[in-house]
């Protein structure tokens, strides 16, 4: 019955394909594939048979060659403290926190070699013990954005607006808020307790900090892209062709543009003063659509390929992630251009206060940031561009940012 779906569904339009990976539909997909079309057996023009890196591994060799944890000492936040004393003397909005006017002269060494080890090392690290019950709200995220300060200095917007107004939205929060959004419809996993497969955002470093954790489940989940492109490269050269090639990804919140076509892999060989790299950026509701923003019926569907390599992406990702122990007042630096993250559904509880809560920062440094591949220069550009100190905005609640709001 499947079968005749895919089939059915190749001719007509959108291969039968949703947000939920299917494991049965994919495996199943790949048996038709191999069987019925002459797949390539070569890789791009350029592109390396094997990436040779600490950025990749996987969940059985990670803790054996990396600590990825950093814990804050008595030290650390005796100066974590007196920064944020230095920063509310100041008396200005939290668009100015900075490393200047939030100060960590120790600790901030040890956040530069964090920002080394993110773009040049493993990819990743989780710094561990603020003390969230402590402060306010508004308090704990002038903490996070003064100690992200000094991982990487450049904050992207992640809306631009914010109560109907103009405004460059430096922070994000990210938990349920099917019943609480103003009514939002809501076009996005992060927004709910569902599950979010495996994905990467927008920008060089996605920082998330903990505020709560879930009463069960939620947990976060981290996969080397690179050991996933070196699996693809040795098994299905053909994938890497499909994901190098042009896709039809949705913008959701662009009218006037409602797609755009660009590859999900990138590379970029190597120079005398940089090694080779390689970005893999794609977010899978683009392609699928999500609850209350299904995919438009008036944009190209995928291929039956492109509907394949997204399985092969996330299963493959799947197969090597590591679960990550993610605490209460845990920040976590991941390198947005070499890994992929993913959540587990999870279950609040008001009653107890378990409800999952964190807030995202979209993060640069540009003395270790990665050349970006020119396909991704426009939306870079949108991300960093003209943010200003002034227009800066850290909301204190949740709210749907307007490329995940739904129809209807």
């Amino acid at each position: 019955m499947v079968a005749i779906q895919i089939a059915t569904e190749v001719r007509h339009g959108q291969p039968d394909i949703s947000y939920a990976p299917d494991y049965d539909k994919y495996l199943l997909r790949t048996k038709q594939r191999l069987a019925t079309e002459g797949l390539g057996t070569t890789l791009p023009p350029g592109f390396p048979s094997q990436l040779d890196s600490n950025l990749v591994w996987d969940k059985d060799d990670i803790a054996l060659r990396f600590d990825w944890t950093y814990t804050l000492d008595a030290t650390d936040l005796e100066e974590v403290e007196a920064a944020l004393e230095h920063f509310k003397q100041i008396d200005t909005t939290l668009g100015f926190i900075s490393q200047s006017t939030f100060p960590l002269p120790t600790l901030h060494s040890k956040l530069r070699a964090i920002s080394k080890e993110i773009h040049d090392g493993f990819g990743f690290k989780v710094v561990r013990g603020l003390p969230i019950d402590k402060h306010t709200r508004e308090e704990n995220i002038i903490i996070y954005a003064g100690i992200a300060s000094h991982v990487a200095p450049i904050r992207g917007r992640q809306d631009n607006e914010f109560d109907g107004m103009p405004a460059d939205v430096a922070l994000n929060h990210i938990k349920d808020l099917r019943h609480t959004a103003k009514g939002s419809k809501i076009g996005a996993p992060a927004y709910t307790t569902d599950k979010q497969v495996f994905h990467t955002d927008a920008g060089d470093i996605i920082a998330l900090l903990c505020l709560e954790t879930a009463a069960k489940g939620g947990e976060s989940k981290l996969s080397s892209s690179w050991r996933v492109y070196n699996e693809l490269a040795s098994t299905r050269p053909d994938l890497v062709r499909t994901l190098a090639e042009d896709w039809p990804a949705e913008v959701f919140s662009n009218p006037s543009k409602r797609y755009v076509n660009q590859p999900l892999l990138f590379h970029t060989a190597s120079t005398p003063v940089t090694p080779e790299r390689l970005v893999i950026q794609y977010a899978r509701r683009t392609f699928t659509g999500y609850l209350d923003l299904p995919r438009s019926s008036s944009i190209p569907p995928i291929t039956e390929a492109q509907a394949e390599a997204l399985d092969a992406l996330h299963f493959t990702a799947s197969k090597h992630a590591l679960t990550l122990d993610f605490q209460k007042g845990d920040i976590q630096f991941v390198n947005n251009l070499s890994i992929f993250h993913a959540r587990n559904g999870f279950v609040d509880d008001s009653e107890s206060g378990k409800v999952r809560h964190l807030v995202r920062l979209w993060l640069r440094d540009e003395e270790f940031a990665w050349k970006t591949p020119e396909q991704l220069k426009q939306r870079w550009s949108g991300l960093y561009d003209g943010v200003t100190e002034e227009r800066q905005v850290f909301p204190l609640e949740g709210f749907v940012r307007s490329s995940a709001r739904g129809k209807g």
